[in-house]
């Protein structure tokens, strides 16, 4: 059976950390007109921390915060666009404030401008533009950019086809933990494109997968296991647990 690689991840990403201050804080801040303390509370009430989760009330905030320049404001106002939460789902909406953040170098906007593009929501599909901001946002560290990026490169998305390259990002991505690229990494160690054919190296990195939670990787795990004998499988999973202790703590 020919195991197959994990496809673009398009699906927009947020992860806004918990904010610093308290409610009262940030409302005094914000009433003057602060842009950090508008963002602020808007991440507050998308979360519901310290206050009842309330959509509207965060797409509001995030919206003075991204009238004033503020990257983070932009996107998530993008993002809420994007999702239609707390205002009404527009994709050309979402495309233009995840520009404008992308533009001043968030690579969370870049990416989601990326998503955009791959497909063609927003924006008119585009697999140039889409890799132009994934790598922008790749090489900020972001591991989801990072793994899209691998997969433009291995299939040729508007590119020539450059599997040193697929490679290269996603170890990047597969190093944070991120599982679809770890499953990627197994594949071509499988089939040896990009890298001489290795049966071990490639279950190493199928388990990882499996671990994070990528479901397509368990069987991909047990397939590639088979062609090891008994004390290579037992050495690979050794060295797996040990790859997944060190990507755990970083």
């Amino acid at each position: 059976m020919r195991i197959i690689f994990s496809a673009l991840v398009c699906a927009f990403v947020w992860l806004a950390p918990a904010v610093a201050g308290t409610l009262e804080e940030n409302v005094k801040q914000a009433d003057s007109g602060d842009a950090g303390a508008q963002y602020n509370l808007g991440v507050m009430y998308a979360k519901g921390q310290g206050v009842p989760q309330d959509y509207a009330e965060a797409a509001k905030w995030y919206r003075l915060a991204a009238e004033q320049g503020n990257a983070d404001g932009q996107f998530n106002l993008g993002f809420m666009y994007a999702k239609g939460e707390g205002v009404p789902q527009d994709d050309a909406e979402a495309a233009k404030w995840f520009r404008l953040a992308a533009e001043q170098g968030n690579a969370d906007g870049q990416y989601s401008l990326g998503v955009m593009y791959a497909k063609g929501e927003g924006v008119p599909q585009d697999d140039a533009e889409a890799m132009k901001w994934f790598r922008l946002a790749a090489e900020q560290g972001l591991a989801h950019a990072q793994h899209n990026l691998g997969v433009i490169c291995l299939e040729g998305l508007g590119v020539p086809k450059d599997y040193a390259e697929a490679m290269k990002w996603f170890y990047l991505s597969a190093e944070q933990g991120h599982a679809p690229a770890q499953h990627n990494l197994g594949v071509m160690y499988a089939q040896g494109y990009g890298v001489p054919k290795d049966d071990a190296e490639a279950y190493i990195w199928f388990v990882l997968a499996a671990i994070s939670g990528n479901d397509r990787s368990v069987e991909a795990r047990d397939i590639q296991g088979e062609q090891l004998d008994p004390l290579s499988r037992t050495q690979a999973q050794k060295r797996a647990k040990e790859l997944h202790r060190k990507i755990n703590n970083h």
